[in-house]
């Protein structure tokens, strides 16, 4: 009768939770069909409407072949084509479906076709206490010595129940004894063992043997339960458990020992004889095979020995049970835990990992401007796991650390230039701070981006150019050269003449500039006639943003070129031709000055220097011509057979590369002596005259070149004081110099030789083009225009 009072309650509860699962499903159909089922309901039992909670409509399921699609071969549901509703097709055991799970859920797979639909349904199924607990054994024979004390524990087998949660093995209960009772140790995980412990000393001649029933419960309502027949058998003689020497066993070790090395050593004794008191050392029952593959422990000396590598990130202490047994008929045991605290050794270099990193930085970037950003670690502990992080090179950057731990940033510490060096290559060094210290290393590459802090500098400043005249219109005379460390656009440098219209300018408008190499052209000729030096200023400009410039003084001295033909200043008739009638005595001596030839070039220097010669004469051996002096003297006396007249042809030439020419024509009379002093007396005053007009033109021409001269000078001092290099003149003393001029310097520049001479030349010098001024350059190295370098 209870028993079906209890099945009808069982039945009722069964709907109740079916009803509240679909109550649960329908308000939730919306979002997921979810149904809940209880374990072990009958073949047959309604789960739920699956066509009604997805809204499909039931006169078509059969049609669209609405079916449940299962891998299984024999499947937990079934759902009903002609209204939708999922059935239990075989009794559910959930332990057998979902094992041990916490929650178990099935996913089924539903399918329509003709359009194919796929829907899923998920069905929980309930636990429900339909497994009692149960034992291994039916029966469980121990023995105890009749010498047992009491608090003697014996470690029973516990009981299994299939059902997880409060329906598993909630306590046990002994039947009523008055020599033993029990002990519970909660080992977690729906784990309670059983102890048997003694609490009132037995007699063995009293009682042999004792019959105790062990029953384990669960905890369902109502509660199910299983037992265990104990059957205890009292030994004698036997009656002294070993005793451990102390009541805490602990010790330290470092990891990474080698194995074989003794941790501790425990000792128990037993106060028994013989056999009864030797004493074996073994592990606990309950010692985890883990700690069984780290340590041994000797049975005969109880030497905790090490088998396995020891690590201290693994785990940092163990607790392992000893179990001490005497050799009795019947084992008498201790057990004893032994800590064991793993001390930590340093076998963990640093870890470097780069968080953020910029592999380019501006060159202008202020001091302390972030470029990356490192962590490091040490999975030591302790000082072990200290880390100190450096930088290896001597760079312009840092480390930072941060307000976290073991956090830097590596930042610049002092002014960057990408002109001194574009990249560095940082070398960072993590060392930890244990007692043989380990480090690692991380190298990064820093790349300094350009940025235009650079002018353009030219080669040289100031510029010294020489230009010989007469250059041809358009063609390129000089160059100018400017560089810029800066790299890319702001490197690229384009060029300008300035024109201010300053006086210093005035005669750049006369010049072009190519503006991507600097070559500069004249757009006219120069006439050193006119112009001997200029100077003007060019300016070099890069492409960065904001551009730089820089500009430069160019120094142009025009050279002289043999471009002027002498010009006879005496004899000069009425007409302007270059003839004269000269009349002389015919009773003079010889060396009589008979007249002077005048000529002026307006050339300077060698293409200036003239020569005079005798191109015609009448009688070579009665007059004679001073090649320098152009004085014409007779070489004799007159005879009788000389003739009364005679024509003088004198060539005047300069001395430049292709000299330039011009001829006088001298007519020579000899007449008798009183003609030629009447005739001397009216040339007299004519010729004062005329020496007054050439004195003062020679006078003007002098003055002239010694103005000029003096400019050169001075501006070759200047230009060789600010030159920084080797750039200066080099004196030197000319060994073919005869002494004949007023005073003269050679000097070198580069690779050419001038010399500066004064109004009066030697003889053995060579005016050229090339030259300025009164400059001669030494025979043998004549060039045609000169540029410094």
């Amino acid at each position: 009768m209870e028993q079906r009072g209890y099945e009808k309650r069982r039945g009722l509860w069964r709907c109740v939770a079916l009803m509240v699962a679909l109550v649960l499903v329908l308000s939730g159909a919306s979002a997921q069909i979810r149904y809940s089922i209880s374990e072990e309901v009958k073949q047959g039992s309604v789960v739920g409407n699956i066509a009604k909670d997805l809204g499909l409509d039931m006169s078509i399921l059969e049609e669209r072949g609405f079916r449940i699609v299962s891998s299984s071969n024999v499947p937990l549901f079934e759902v009903n084509q002609n209204d939708g509703i999922l059935y239990v097709k075989r009794k559910i055991d959930r332990e057998e479906v979902c094992e041990r799970s916490s929650q178990c859920l099935i996913t089924l797979k539903t399918v329509l076709e003709n359009p194919l639909e796929i829907h899923y349904v998920t069905v929980e199924i309930l636990d429900v206490n339909d497994h009692s607990p149960s034992f291994p054994e039916k029966e469980k024979r121990l023995e105890i010595s009749e010498s047992a004390l009491p608090g003697a524990r014996l470690q029973l087998q516990a009981a299994r129940d299939p059902d997880g949660g409060q329906f598993s093995v909630q306590q046990y209960k002994l039947s009523h004894n008055e020599h033993f009772r029990v002990e519970v140790k909660d080992r977690g995980e729906d784990r309670k063992v059983p102890f048997l412990v003694l609490q009132k000393q037995l007699d063995r001649e009293t009682a042999g043997t004792h019959r105790l029933l062990l029953t384990a419960i669960d905890g369902g309502k109502p509660a199910k339960s299983g037992a265990i027949e104990i059957v205890v058998d009292v030994l004698d003689v036997n009656d002294n458990s070993p005793v451990f020497t102390k009541e805490i066993y602990s010790a330290t070790l470092k990891e990474n020992v080698p194995a074989g090395t003794i941790v501790i050593q425990v000792n128990a004794t037993d106060l028994d004889q013989d056999a009864n008191s030797e004493v074996i050392y073994s592990f606990g029952k309950e010692v985890d095979l883990k700690l069984m593959d780290l340590f041994s422990v000797d049975p005969i000396t109880g030497e905790i020995r090490v088998t396995g590598l020891i690590d201290f990130e693994e785990s940092k202490t163990y607790e392992i049970d000893i179990q001490a047994s005497d050799k009795g008929p019947v084992p008498l045991t201790a057990d004893k835990s032994v800590i064991i605290t793993v001390v930590d050794v340093n076998d963990n270099a640093p870890e470097i990992e780069v968080t953020s990193f910029s592999s380019s930085i501006p060159e202008n970037s202020r001091v302390g401007t972030t470029v990356a950003l490192i962590s490091v670690k040490d999975l030591d502990s302790g000082i072990n796991g200290k880390v100190i992080c450096t930088i290896k090179e001597d760079v312009p950057l840092t480390l930072s650390q941060s307000l976290q731990d073991n956090m830097y940033a590596v930042v610049t510490k002092s002014k960057l230039d990408r002109e001194q060096r574009s990249q560095y290559d940082v070398t960072i060094i993590a060392k930890d701070t244990g007692d043989l210290s380990l480090s690692s290393e991380k190298t990064i590459s820093v790349v300094v981006s350009d940025v235009n802090d650079n002018r353009p500098e030219f080669s040289l400043s100031p510029y010294a150019f020489y230009v010989a005249e007469n250059n041809a219109p358009g063609a390129s005379v000089f160059s100018v050269k400017a560089s810029d460390r800066d790299e890319g656009d702001n490197a690229l440098i384009s060029y300008h003449i300035m024109r201010d219209g300053s006086e210093n300018n005035k005669l750049a408008a006369f010049l072009n500039i190519n503006s991507e190499n600097g070559d500069i052209l004249a757009v006219k000729g120069f006439n050193f006639e006119t112009l001997k030096t200029f100077q003007f200023q060019v300016v070099a400009t890069d492409s960065g943003t904001p551009s730089l410039s820089s500009n430069v003084t160019v120094n142009v001295f025009i050279l002289d070129q043999n471009d002027n033909a002498p010009v006879i200043l005496y004899p000069v008739n009425t007409n302007g031709s270059a003839e004269g009638v000269e009349e002389i005595p015919r009773n003079v001596n010889a060396g009589h000055l008979v007249t002077k030839v005048r000529a002026y070039d307006a050339d300077i220097g060698y293409n200036g220097w003239l020569l005079f010669s005798l191109q015609e004469v009448t009688d070579h051996s009665l007059f004679g011509l001073d090649r320098y002096t152009g004085h014409i003297r007779t070489l004799r006396s007159f005879t009788e057979t000389d003739e009364a007249e005679h024509k003088l042809v004198i060539l005047v030439k300069d001395n430049g590369n292709v000299s330039l020419s011009a001829t006088a024509t001298v007519i020579v009379k000899a007449v008798e002596p009183k003609e030629a002093f009447a005739a001397s007396d009216v040339k007299s005053a004519a010729k004062d005259e005329e020496e007054h007009n050439v004195t003062f033109y020679l006078m003007i021409t002098l003055g002239s070149v010694s103005a000029l001269f003096l400019i050169s000078i001075i501006v070759l001092i200047v230009m060789q004081c600010s030159k920084p290099r080797d750039y200066s003149s080099k004196y030197l003393q000319d060994a073919n110099y005869d002494g004949t001029l007023c005073h003269s310097i050679q000097y070198r520049s580069g690779d050419k030789r001038y010399m500066l001479v004064g109004p009066r030349m030697s003889i053995g010098s060579t005016i050229v083009p090339g030259s300025n001024g009164n400059t001669l350059v030494v025979p043998d190295r004549r060039r045609v225009s000169g540029e410094v370098r």
